[in-house]
């Protein structure tokens, strides 16, 4: 594993709490030059001042889309060239399929998907201008696996994953790197102030659901997964010359995407004799 440990430009959406959060204090550390999407003047300033010149806030809402090329053009002209973006904004929702009205699945999806479609295709002119650029997706074990109660977050999630995976393949001869770093369950306000709630009111998911929910809260601030750590295994990410496409974090992550991939396989399996009876 090359690595090559230059001073880089780092654009992170969503800077002012968890992973964002701790990747910035970390790569800043590091000696690297980050800037940063807040969603108010406040935390703006807030950042600015985290480290003189080398901290850059922008105020931005992600799903705010006609105002991303000139952000992003604003921040090549006065920061820098941007040779990393970390797509990192995004929050859960949880809520039974059932359940979720449309309007909560809408916003889901403008934030975790759209909204880092749009910084992809806000930085990716610059990028294959330069033939040079690494993007990082912040997906999650649930690009993968899957609970119940969390489906429309999964649906995101999935949706992602499959566009960071197909991305890497169309800018791969263009000299940039596209990973999808799926975390397990980590230390950050996830499940707490980032999580929004469906409203319950069907009885018969109840017992389905109820376990679930309340393992997730009894879990909260006792995960695993520590965000430092896992800001460290990013940074050695993105000094590596050949980064994979897909990185999982944490033990839970490797034990329970495992656990699906043995499930696949053995229901392909299973059923093989019916999947090959329908060639010509």
């Amino acid at each position: 594993m090359a690595h090559s440990y230059s001073t880089k430009n780092i654009l992170i959406t969503g800077v002012s709490s968890g992973f964002g959060r701790a990747l910035a204090e970390e790569a800043l550390q590091a000696g690297h030059r980050v800037i940063g999407t807040v969603r108010n003047e406040q935390d703006k300033q807030a950042f600015d001042a985290l480290s003189s010149g080398h901290s850059f806030g922008y105020v931005l809402d992600v799903t705010h889309s006609n105002e991303i090329p000139t952000t992003i053009a604003a921040i090549e002209a006065d920061v820098g060239a941007i040779d990393v973006l970390v797509n990192n904004a995004g929050y859960g929702l949880e809520g039974i399929v059932e359940e979720v009205s449309l309007e909560q699945i809408r916003q889901q999806f403008e934030v975790n998907v759209f909204g880092a479609i749009s910084m992809i295709q806000g930085v990716l002119p610059f990028m294959r201008q330069r033939r040079a650029g690494h993007i990082l997706n912040i997906t999650s074990m649930g690009g993968i696996i899957t609970m119940a109660g969390l489906g429309i977050y999964h649906g995101s999630k999935f949706a992602l994953e499959g566009i960071s995976e197909s991305l890497a393949k169309e800018v791969k001869g263009l000299g940039i790197h596209v990973t999808a770093v799926e975390p397990g369950g980590f230390r950050t306000d996830w499940a707490g102030r980032s999580m929004t709630r469906a409203e319950r009111r069907i009885g018969d998911y109840d017992e389905v659901f109820e376990p679930l929910r309340k393992r997730r809260q009894e879990a909260s601030g006792k995960q695993l997964g520590d965000p430092i750590k896992a800001a460290q295994a990013m940074l050695k990410l993105i000094a590596c010359d050949n980064p994979p496409m897909h990185l999982l974090l944490g033990s839970d992550a490797i034990k329970l995407v495992s656990d699906k991939l043995a499930l696949l396989r053995q229901e392909f399996s299973e059923w093989d004799d019916v999947s090959r009876s329908t060639d010509f």
